[in-house]
């Protein structure tokens, strides 16, 4: 579905960032036309649904961290740009029964699996909540690839200094159809991490790995 308000603000805006943070979009070809998608981008600002929406053009959904629905007129404001709440620090039922309905419609949603932004930079351990949505509705996810945006942009800083963030869509990958439903979810995860990360330039670490690094840097 055609978006004709925001195709008319589209390239004011793209323009705006390019301008201010040297923004670059590559891959917008691997974007699908039509049909249900996940899209899944690593997670790094603020402005980071904002920006990856920028080409796609179709109405999108934004799973959302429920506590920025506390916030008098942003909380309005997200509403209406279609982002609804999830509680990242549990499970939450509802707001996966409303990405099913979406999906289900044939809409696009889009999850940041990390669950909130990167402190560090680095691509942090992704939640699966995303991907068992796509394997269990056998929907295609969209592996995109924020780079700059957290030198740009880190926590703490109230207003994002210039720079320069590219933007990567990298092409759709289905879930595998032979594998049980949980382990086809977790494959998912790790092949769109490794695709966003080799990206980036990093290695990303296995699953196991990332744990045991976590707890040796807390002794």
């Amino acid at each position: 579905m055609r978006t004709p308000v925001l195709d008319l603000a589209r390239p004011g805006f793209r323009r705006l960032c390019r301008a201010y943070f040297g923004l670059e979009l590559a891959g917008t070809d691997n974007i699908p036309a039509d049909g249900p998608l996940i899209i899944t981008p690593n997670h790094q600002t603020y402005a980071d649904p904002a920006l990856v929406t920028i080409p796609v053009r179709r109405r999108v959904y934004y799973m959302a961290w429920s506590r920025l629905f506390e916030i008098p007129m942003f909380s309005w404001m997200i509403r209406r740009l279609r982002a609804f709440p999830v509680r990242v620090e549990s499970t939450d039922p509802s707001s996966m029964r409303e990405a099913v309905r979406l999906l289900q419609a044939g809409h696009v949603v889009m999850i940041f699996p990390e669950g909130e932004r990167t402190l560090t930079g680095s691509v942090e351990r992704f939640k699966l909540g995303a991907f068992r949505l796509a394997a269990s509705l056998r929907v295609p996810v969209l592996p995109v690839t924020i780079a700059g945006g957290h030198e740009s942009w880190p926590p703490g800083r109230m207003l994002p200094r210039p720079g320069r963030i590219t933007i990567t869509y990298h092409p759709p990958l289905e879930p595998d159809p032979t594998l049980e439903s949980r382990t086809a979810a977790s494959a998912l995860a790790e092949r769109a991490r490794a695709v966003i990360t080799g990206a980036l330039g990093t290695v990303p670490a296995a699953p196991g790995a990332q744990r045991q690094t976590r707890r040796s840097s807390t002794r």
